[in-house]
């Protein structure tokens, strides 16, 4: 099993899809696009457009956590979302903990200095936290394949 994979990362919203792809050879991570979910229908036509693009081996969700530990209101939702996922892609899907990933892109976009519209900055934060989601992702897998060295 090749440890240099692409890999794609999503940030559910029941409005909006923050979209990453990251590689494993670099340990890196990049926002791509915010798609719209509307009416809970997340936009599977552009989805299928990204994975025939970047071609990854693995795609990673975000799993949203509550912070007092009680299962997250969203979380079958995003659940549901994840194994529609790897039934349409025949891919695996990883979850992670993606508590505070859009607090975090918020602070990022705020320090910035870019000023833009509200619109605009809702769909910024959510690919920025889909990058976020995705970097923790690729950090930890760094750290276990370290150790197993």
């Amino acid at each position: 099993m090749s440890q240099y994979r692409t890999i794609l990362a999503f940030d559910f919203g029941t409005k909006r899809i923050g979209v990453a792809v990251g590689q494993e050879i670099t340990a890196t991570a990049r926002a791509l696009i915010t798609l719209q979910n509307s009416q809970g229908k997340p936009d599977w036509e552009h989805i299928s457009r990204l994975v025939q693009e970047w071609r990854p081996a693995l795609l990673v969700v975000g799993m949203p956590t509550s912070m007092d530990g009680q299962p997250h209101p969203l979380e079958q939702t995003v659940k549901d979302f994840g194994d529609q996922l790897k039934q349409r892609y025949n891919l695996p899907v990883e979850w992670i903990d993606e508590k505070l990933s859009s607090v975090e892109a918020e602070e990022i976009l705020a320090q910035s200095g870019m000023a833009r519209q509200r619109k605009q900055d809702k769909a910024e934060i959510d690919k920025l936290a889909a990058q976020i989601i995705l970097q923790t992702w690729l950090n930890r897998n760094a750290a276990k394949q370290g150790h197993l060295q």
